[in-house]
């Protein structure tokens, strides 16, 4: 479970979540995803989405992409786990999907905390969108949607 970076969801919300639920998981920071893939120690990746474009490509929290090409390189299945809501139909792909910036002061520090210098150039996209091309399938709430044509139809 990665602690999804600046402002820790993964950490702070999910695992509230995982724990409620009774599923078994291992905090990590985001900067360590690549070690586990490579040493076997995660057997899927499941990522969620905020929203799904027609051929599939999705828009999430910031790292999700990177976390698809890492999978790939490793050989690990990649799931994107959305409610059916998510998908958009109007939307023909992920360059039509609007990325928003956050402020920069975010990645500068939290809570009162500084950790990098105020004036400190700094870029900070919310999300990113994952090509359709390394989803192994999407799951929604109606089921494993996978076409097979890269088209993904909320069912």
């Amino acid at each position: 479970m990665d602690e999804t970076r600046p402002l820790l969801q993964g950490g702070r919300l999910t695992t509230w979540e995982l724990r409620r639920l009774g599923v078994p998981y291992t905090l990590i920071s985001d900067s360590m995803a690549a070690l586990i893939l490579r040493d076997g120690r995660a057997q899927r990746v499941l990522v969620g989405a905020d929203r799904i474009a027609r051929n599939g490509d999705f828009a999430n929290k910031v790292g999700t992409y990177g976390l698809a090409v890492l999978a790939r390189h490793h050989g690990v299945p990649f799931y994107c786990v959305a409610p059916s809501t998510t998908v958009d139909p109007a939307c023909p792909d992920g360059a039509a999907i609007p990325i928003e910036l956050r402020s920069p002061e975010e990645l500068r520090g939290a809570r009162g905390q500084r950790w990098a210098p105020a004036d400190a150039p700094a870029e900070n996209p919310a999300f990113d969108v994952t090509p359709a091309s390394l989803v192994t399938a999407w799951v929604l709430e109606t089921g494993v949607v996978w076409e097979g044509t890269g088209v993904v139809k909320a069912r």
